[in-house]
C-alpha cells in the first residue's frame, strides 16, 4: 500500500481530468469529490474511479465539456439533465438549484437524469447540510450491466442503486449522513478487493450459477456473479423503490430499459430538499436533534473498544486520520491511475 497526502493527490488528479478536456474549475470539483471519498473511508468512489472516467471519454460516453442544464418549470419542481457530464459537477449544480429553491417554498424537488457517475451521494447531502438544508436522495444506475441480484433470485437485475438522508448539524454534534448503498457492498469495494487480491465476507456474492462465493474475481469475468442486497427482501426492495424513483420518475430510465454499454454508467437521482427553518418544529430542532443522538450514544458499548455511532461520524473519523497520515492506495490502482495518466499524456505523481 502507498500512503499519498490529500493535497498533492488532489493536483494530480485534476491535473489528470484536465488533460482529458475538463476545465481547471470542472477539473477541480471532480478531483476534490473522488478524494474527500478517500479521506471519508470510501475508496471505493475514490481516485481509483479516473482510469474508468478516462476510458468512458476516450468512448464517447462521457463529455468532460458538458453542463447540467436546469429546467425550471416554476413551483417546487426542478429538473436536471445531465447531458452525459461529470457526475460530480451535474449534481453539484442540481444540488445548488434544490438549496436555493428550498429556502424560497420550504420544500423542493429535483429530478436528475443522464449524469455520469456522480459518485459518493453523500457529498450532495453534505452540501445541502451545510447550508442548514435537509436533503433525502434516491438514486439508480443505467446503461451498466446489471450487477445486483433480486432477493430469491439467482442473477443480477439492477445496480447498486444508493439511498441517502441527511440532518443539518446540531448544537455540537456533526450533520447527520445516512448514505449507503442497497446492496451489501457497492460494486467499487468489489473492485478495492480484488486489486488488493483480498476475498469478501460470506453472504455477499454468488457466482454465475447462483451459488455463493467469496471472490471478487466473479464480478470481472464472464458469466458474471452477482451482489446481493443488504437485509434479504428490505435491501431488495428498496432497491426496487431507487430503481423507480430514480429512474422512471427523472425521466432517465430504469436498467430495463436503456441498452448497456462497455464503461458506461449513467446516474439519475429523485432529491428531496428541505428548509427545517420553515416546519412546525423549528424552534427546538437543534435542541430536540442533539438529545437524540445523545441519547442513542450514551448506550452503554457492548464492545469497549467500539462506542455506538451516528451516521456520518465513521467519515469523519477516517478524515482526521486520513488527513495526518494519507491515503492508502493499493498497488494495482496505483498502476492503473499512472497508466490512465500515460494514456491522455500526463504524468500521474503525486
Amino acid at each position: 500500500m502507498k500512503l499519498v497526502q490529500h493535497q498533492p493527490l488532489r493536483i494530480a488528479a485534476a491535473r489528470l481530468l484536465e488533460a482529458t478536456g475538463a476545465s481547471p474549475e470542472d477539473a477541480r470539483i471532480v478531483a476534490d469529490h473522488l478524494v474527500d471519498s478517500n479521506l471519508s473511508g470510501h475508496d471505493s468512489h475514490g481516485v481509483g474511479m479516473l482510469p474508468h472516467y478516462v476510458r468512458a471519454i476516450a468512448a464517447g460516453l462521457l463529455d468532460p465539456k458538458a453542463q447540467a442544464a436546469v429546467e425550471d418549470a416554476g413551483g417546487a419542481i426542478l429538473s436536471v439533465d445531465g447531458q452525459n457530464g461529470f457526475g460530480q459537477v451535474v449534481a453539484r449544480r442540481g444540488t445548488a438549484a434544490g438549496m436555493a429553491r428550498a429556502k424560497a417554498t420550504g420544500i423542493a424537488l429535483v429530478a436528475l437524469r443522464g449524469a455520469f457517475h456522480i459518485g459518493r451521494i453523500g457529498t450532495y447531502a453534505e452540501q445541502a447540510a451545510a447550508e442548514g438544508i435537509a436533503s433525502i436522495h434516491f438514486v439508480n444506475v443505467v446503461g451498466h450491466a446489471p450487477m445486483v441480484a433480486p432477493f430469491r433470485g439467482s442473477d443480477a437485475r439492477f445496480a447498486t442503486n444508493p439511498f441517502c438522508v441527511a440532518v443539518p448539524a446540531a448544537a455540537d454534534h456533526p450533520a447527520v449522513v445516512l448514505d449507503f448503498a442497497t446492496s451489501l457492498v457497492a460494486l467499487g469495494k468489489v473492485r478495492v478487493a480484488l486489486n488488493k487480491g483480498e476475498a469478501l465476507p460470506e453472504g455477499t456474492l454468488i457466482d454465475s450459477t447462483g451459488q455463493g462465493t467469496t471472490d471478487p474475481a466473479v464480478m470481472y469475468t464472464e458469466p458474471r456473479g452477482a451482489i446481493l442486497p443488504f437485509g434479504l427482501h428490505k435491501g431488495y426492495g428498496m432497491a426496487f423503490l431507487c430503481e423507480l424513483l430514480a429512474g422512471a420518475f427523472t425521466g432517465g430510465g430504469t436498467v430495463s430499459t436503456v441498452p448497456f454499454e462497455k464503461d458506461r454508467i449513467t446516474n439519475n437521482m429523485l432529491s428531496i430538499f428541505i428548509d427545517p427553518a420553515q416546519l412546525p418544529g423549528a424552534g427546538g430542532l437543534e435542541a430536540q436533534v442533539a438529545a437524540a443522538i445523545e441519547h442513542v450514544k450514551a448506550s452503554p458499548p457492548a464492545d469497549p473498544d467500539l462506542p455506538v455511532l451516528v451516521a456520518g461520524e465513521p467519515e469523519l473519523a477516517h478524515r482526521t486520520q486520513r488527513r495526518a497520515v494519507g491515503i492508502p492506495i493499493d498497488a494495482t490502482t496505483w498502476d492503473q491511475l499512472v497508466e490512465s495518466g500515460h494514456a491522455v499524456g500526463v504524468v500521474f505523481a503525486p
